[in-house]
């Protein structure tokens, strides 16, 4: 289902994957102010705060970014804080200079929406990310969210770092061990296709996939219209880009059709399913 905050006290829809502690953090792709790319695996060994904010050019966001960077003084050596927003790198740089933010790694998401799209934590009507404060452990587990119920309103610094001195203080999370892998791997040919059985005990968990012709997984989701339609496939697209595995779409006015399998094999591989939970978790719902 979709879910809300509000913007001066009127609602708008956050779309992407709904996470919540405990989950892996997901990769993401973003800019950095020399436009090179960047992602989680640029702070490995770190425990990352990740925050993100609508826009510099508005004042609670300045203060935001400021006020981590103040703050970034006393934090442990094992911490790192990234700032996240849709503003354009140049102006990210811009205003690093203007007011010495040496203590916070601010990256665009302006090309794909990766990291809204990622934490679902972009906000559909305005095409910006919501405020929050995420913590990720250096295992790159979520031990914190926090998302700001009103977009004009600040974060509670406070009630982050106390979790940060938490998340560092016990370093150790023993996550609940996954039927399948998080993230796809390449397949090549001359594996097997995934069991009959195994197929259909994990097709047990997926709601609205059928299994067609024993080798592909096929879902149809109802929207409204052909925007809403084709708003969802651009977030399926950025994901399975991501991934690389890439879905067949049939989009017919208001209903789109999404079909996986592993051409490679011939059949499904654990990468289908691994692609139908992405899929599942965007958290933008269809009229089903």
């Amino acid at each position: 289902m979709p879910r809300t905050i509000t913007f001066k006290g009127n609602p708008v829809t956050l779309v992407g994957r709904a996470l919540k502690e405990g989950d892996a953090a997901p990769d993401f792709r973003v800019t950095a102010q020399d436009l090179s790319e960047s992602g989680l695996a640029d702070f490995e060994g770190k425990v990352k705060i990740i925050t993100s904010f609508p826009s510099l050019d508005t004042p609670v966001c300045d203060l935001q970014v400021k006020e981590f960077n103040k703050r970034s003084t006393s934090l442990s050596p094992e911490a790192v804080i990234i700032g996240i927003s849709k503003d354009l790198p140049f102006a990210q740089k811009r205003f690093c200079e203007s007011f010495e933010i040496n203590g916070v790694r601010l990256l665009s998401d302006y090309k794909t929406s990766s990291f809204g799209i990622n934490y679902g934590l972009l906000i559909k009507e305005l095409n910006l990310l919501a405020r929050s404060i995420l913590i990720a452990d250096k295992n790159n587990y979520l031990r914190y969210i926090q998302i700001v119920g009103e977009l004009t309103s600040s974060a509670d610094y406070d009630l982050a770092l106390a979790a940060l001195k938490s998340v560092i203080d016990n370093p150790a999370v023993r996550p609940e061990k996954e039927e399948i892998s998080s993230h796809c791997k390449p397949c090549e040919g001359g594996v097997p296709p995934m069991p009959k059985d195994k197929v259909e005990k994990l097709l047990a968990k997926y709601r609205g996939w059928e299994l067609v012709e024993d080798r592909k997984l096929v879902k149809e989701i109802k929207f409204k219209d052909f925007p809403d339609a084709k708003y969802f496939l651009d977030l399926v697209s950025v994901i399975s880009e991501e991934e690389g595995h890439h879905p067949v779409f049939t989009l017919n006015y208001n209903k789109l059709k999404i079909t996986l399998t592993t051409h490679a094999i011939g059949g499904l591989s654990e990468n289908d399913f691994i692609m139908a939970r992405a899929i599942d978790d965007l958290g933008y719902g269809g009229l089903e």
